[in-house]
């Protein structure tokens, strides 16, 4: 199988689904991932929080943890992707390549501007691919109910995930390390509500079972 996980910045795809990657890429699936921003950011007085160099070579180091086969990444700054022509051939261009069989990418109802617009491209781009499941990777409430309706049991894979994760050592440094607890307490309740220790929850657009 071939898989491609999207994400809008450099360790969305981690946070939402590095359960799922890191259990496909151990079962010997081709694991592609693609991130449409540079991912570096400054506050709202003009300082840098995060540089796009440094960005990316955690993000290198979190794709070699999860297994991934290749990360594409898109040139759009932080907090600046629209639903553009630019991005959807970019994914169109993705999917064709590298015959993609099932997508992990962003919820459409997630508040994050730079989410929504990747989420909206996503289902254009991917519309012919016959298995399709939206994540959440913030812990930010919207005005839409996240409809969790597909589990993936990680609990083997929650020590890579979480290893991913805390590779974004400039993330980590930043939240405090919240990141972690949040998820696993959500890894945690997920898995609870069908018996397993840690599950990652999706909300299903399509799902083909051959």
């Amino acid at each position: 199988m071939n898989v491609l996980a999207i994400g809008a910045h450099f360790d969305d795809v981690e946070l939402g689904c590095g359960g799922a990657l890191a259990q496909h890429a151990a079962r010997g699936d081709k694991v592609y991932v693609f991130v449409a921003t540079v991912s570096g950011f400054t506050n709202q007085y003009d300082q840098s929080i995060r540089s796009s160099e440094i960005a990316r070579a955690e993000a290198e180091e979190a794709m070699k943890i999860l297994g991934v086969t290749k990360m594409y990444c898109g040139d759009f700054k932080t907090l600046e992707v629209e639903f553009v022509d630019t991005l959807n051939i970019q994914l169109l261009t993705l999917v064709q390549d590298l015959n993609i069989d099932m997508v992990y990418s962003h919820w459409t109802g997630d508040i994050h501007h730079d989410h929504q617009a990747v989420a909206r491209a996503s289902l254009h781009s991917c519309r012919h691919v016959p298995r399709f499941l939206m994540y959440r990777s913030n812990w930010y409430h919207s005005t839409v109910d996240f409809r969790g309706n597909f589990y993936v049991d990680i609990t083997n894979f929650w020590p890579v995930k979480e290893r991913a994760i805390r590779a974004h050592e400039s993330e980590m440094e930043r939240t405090g390390a919240k990141w972690i607890s949040f998820f696993s307490n959500e890894a945690e309740n997920a898995g609870q509500r069908i018996g397993v220790r840690y599950a990652e929850v999706y909300e299903v657009v399509k799902w083909l079972q051959a």
